[in-house]
């Protein structure tokens, strides 16, 4: 092993990609999963996510020393604990200029606005910086090669109409990925999830 390719394994040992979600529930992904068959048959080459990483992202942290995580855990826990769960809804679709492809997110999106401002409150009081973008709710699908963007806009062109059953966002999630930093698909772990309502903390194994 070169000097430089080992530095670079520390490197990325020692910190980790971090954001702050909620997950849909089985079913809903599944139900979405079945709409989206037509664009999966359409554009094989898209670069798809796994639908287990699906996710809505409250506030991304991105590149943080390893230390840094177990200053978040406390106060999203005692954070958890004081919500309700979220009434939300998978809807419709759209894209990000003409290579990102996502789904919608309807149902109590006041709540969840508030949810993620007060989830980014908590960031910051743990004195970590991050990029605070406004909050743009849904699920990234997938990505266009560049040499194909055109599959996304007609992609989501697919999804316009789809409204998904209303579904119960139950857990907060602290995510972790160290994982397909080159080119293939990203995936991600939780580091720990908390139900919401008080009930009792869900460790990941």
């Amino acid at each position: 092993m070169s000097t430089k390719s080992g530095a670079n394994e520390k490197a990325q040992a020692s910190t980790v990609r971090v954001f702050i979600a909620l997950a849909p529930p089985d079913d809903a992904k599944e139900e979405l999963a079945r709409e989206l068959r037509p664009a999966y048959e359409a554009y094989p080459r898209m670069r798809w996510n796994r639908i287990e990483d699906w996710h809505i992202t409250l506030a991304f942290l991105g590149e943080l020393p390893v230390t840094a995580v177990p200053l978040l855990q406390p106060p999203l826990a005692d954070l958890a604990a004081t919500r309700p769960p979220l009434r939300l809804a998978l809807r419709g679709g759209g894209h990000f200029g003409d290579r990102v492809l996502w789904s919608g997110i309807g149902g109590d999106l006041e709540g969840l606005h508030l949810l993620a401002s007060d989830v980014r409150a908590v960031v910051r009081e743990c004195g970590l910086t991050f990029v605070d973008r406004p909050l743009n709710p849904h699920l990234t699908l997938a990505r266009a090669r560049r040499n194909d963007p055109s599959c996304a806009v007609e992609a989501a062109a697919g999804l316009a109409s789809f409204t998904g059953r209303p579904w119960r966002a139950e857990r907060l999630h602290l995510v972790g990925s160290n994982i397909g930093r080159g080119p293939g698909p990203i995936h991600y772990r939780d580091v720990e999830a908390w139900n919401f309502g008080g009930e009792e903390a869900l460790k990941a194994p």
